[in-house]
């Protein structure tokens, strides 16, 4: 029997009826490090949540499956459990107290004291703190991680860079650490600091602790990993050694077409317009999570274009930049005419709507009834469905609401009812009634089957795709849901660190998906260019 530092076996998590891990299991041995991969929800986050005893999986009814340490079945209560039970964790938010100085942040909780007369009097709690011995500990910690920085330095102020570092450093001068997780650590480094971490990352392998390697960024895995196994919705895909893979293999694997899954819809007779309803240059957005980069786009007159990547890319911080709910800067025109950023008011009354991701938080007015929220924009940005006298025509706005009620099937008693009491996929149809109500000649939607069943799904897409193809509507469609982009998409446009990784086609293949969300940038430079031209 080989040796594992670590073996979760047979884990299934749900969460109510939703099944978020199936029979996943996941083996590491010490110094391994070994790289766990998928998309946004394949899993990667739940099945870490439960190595660390989180609270939000005890408090959901736990998990199926065993956990063993050094081959001895654990049951780990909390972090702190963890944390005593010698595993560790990088994360992605910094975790440091930035009024501290290096040394105190990275011997928090594990101060070294020392004795003096008073406490040899009155017990070990009144010991004073041995600065010049915690001071000795950090040196060596961030000489481990080779960062040549001053342990009294206070942490504020300091780069990104330095404080990922300082994160490592903490994590691996606690003693008897056994497993460090690695929650996508390079993600805000440069390409020389991200080379430097993978390199401390080999060099605390080598000292027998076993590594977590959780990111997207496929030419690191390839350079540090020594296994990887892939997810997919919360699935277990393949476990394999990176010296029998390749890039390639990886992204389709971590993709993988699942046809099951697609959202049939009419296919588009005819071909797109060539003349460009929207152009994006050098857009700029300052959304926390989603920020972007100095996104170039073009969309087409009458098209349905995608827009997809994994979470926290910037794909959401494109409409929501251009229609000014985050602060943004660049330059966008529709139809050739600039568009102000940073006024909503403005890109509404610029003839554009948008459908936001969060229809519960900004997109509805839950206690107020489905014809108040079909008109509301429309009432405010363009003064419509108001008397002359300027009050609410009441009898217009029912017959308009009973009218959107008919095109886009939403399924109530009465218009008069409020929204909250709706499913979750008919108030997204709410959401959509209102954005048409504004008469728009283009169309932000951003994540329209979050949360929605299959069958709500497929209505929703579908009259997305009616009204492109009867009003002609321009659709900008963003979407965590590859698979739903490629089924009624025209070009679906991939965003990977802030910027437009690739242009593709909803039928290129899952390499090349799975490559584009990974970050890697003209790697199929020629067949994107192709794409962009429908040659």
């Amino acid at each position: 029997m080989e040796d594992f530092i670590l073996e979760m076996n047979h884990i299934t998590k749900q969460y109510g009826s939703n099944t978020v891990l199936k029979d996943v299991s996941l083996k590491i041995r010490p110094g391994e490090i070994h790289a766990l991969l998928g998309e946004n929800g394949a899993g990667k986050s739940t099945l870490m949540n439960i190595l660390f005893g989180m609270p939000v999986i005890h408090s959901t009814g736990g998990f199926k499956g065993e956990v063993s340490l050094k081959g001895a079945p654990v049951k780990i209560e909390s972090p702190m459990d963890a944390m005593e039970k010698g595993i560790g964790m990088v994360h992605q938010e910094f975790m440091l107290i930035p009024g501290f100085t290096i040394t105190d942040n990275i011997k928090l909780n594990r101060e070294i004291t020392k004795p003096w007369p008073v406490s040899r009097l009155l017990g070990k709690d009144l010991e004073l703190l041995d600065g010049e011995a915690m001071a000795k500990d950090a040196r060596k910690a961030l000489d481990d991680v080779g960062m040549n920085i001053d342990e009294y330095a206070p942490v504020a102020g300091l780069p990104i860079g330095h404080m990922q570092f300082i994160e490592i450093a903490r994590e691996i001068d606690k003693q008897g650490m056994q497993l460090l997780v690695f929650d996508e650590p390079t993600a805000v480094l440069t390409e020389s600091e991200a080379q430097q971490l993978l390199k401390v990352m080999k060099q605390i392998a080598a000292r027998g602790i076993a590594i977590i390697f959780i990111t997207h960024r496929l030419e690191e895995v390839m350079d540090a990993a020594d296994n990887i196994t892939i997810l997919r919705d919360g699935q277990l895909v393949k476990t394999l050694k990176s010296s029998d893979t390749s890039t390639d293999e990886l992204a389709a694997l971590m993709i993988g077409r699942g046809d099951e899954s697609v959202i049939q819809v009419d296919k588009r007779e005819g071909e797109v317009s060539e003349k460009i309803a929207m152009t994006i240059r050098d857009l700029w957005v300052n959304m926390p999570g989603e920020v972007c980069r100095g996104v170039d786009l073009d969309v087409r007159e009458g098209e349905i274009l995608g827009i997809g990547g994994l979470a926290g890319q910037g794909k959401i911080g494109i409409p929501n930049g251009i229609m000014g709910l985050y602060e943004a800067v660049g330059d966008v025109e529709l139809y050739g005419e600039k568009i102000p950023l940073n006024s909503p008011k403005k890109s509404l009354s610029a003839g554009m709507a948008m459908v936001s991701e969060d229809r519960r938080g900004v997109g509805l007015l839950l206690d107020h009834s489905i014809e108040d929220n079909i008109v509301f924009s429309a009432m405010q940005i363009h003064k419509d469905f108001l008397t002359k006298l300027h009050q609410k025509d009441t009898k217009r706005i029912r017959s308009y609401a009973q009218e959107m009620k008919e095109e886009l099937d939403i399924r109530c008693t009465s218009t008069a009812q409020s929204a909250g009491t709706l499913s979750g996929g008919n108030q997204q149809k709410v959401c959509v009634a209102r954005a048409l109500a504004l008469n728009p000649r283009f169309l932000f939607v951003a994540e329209p089957t979050r949360g929605i069943d299959i069958g709500a799904k497929q209505l929703v897409l579908e009259t997305l795709v009616k009204l492109n193809r009867e009003r002609n509507m321009t659709i900008v469609m963003v979407s965590s849901e590859l698979q739903e982009l490629r089924s009624v998409c025209d070009r679906i446009a991939i965003i990977a660190e802030g910027k437009v990784a690739e242009i593709l086609k909803p039928d290129s293949s899952d390499t090349e998906f799975g490559l584009a969300m990974s970050g890697f940038k003209g790697v199929r430079k020629k067949e994107s260019e192709e794409v962009g031209t429908d040659e």
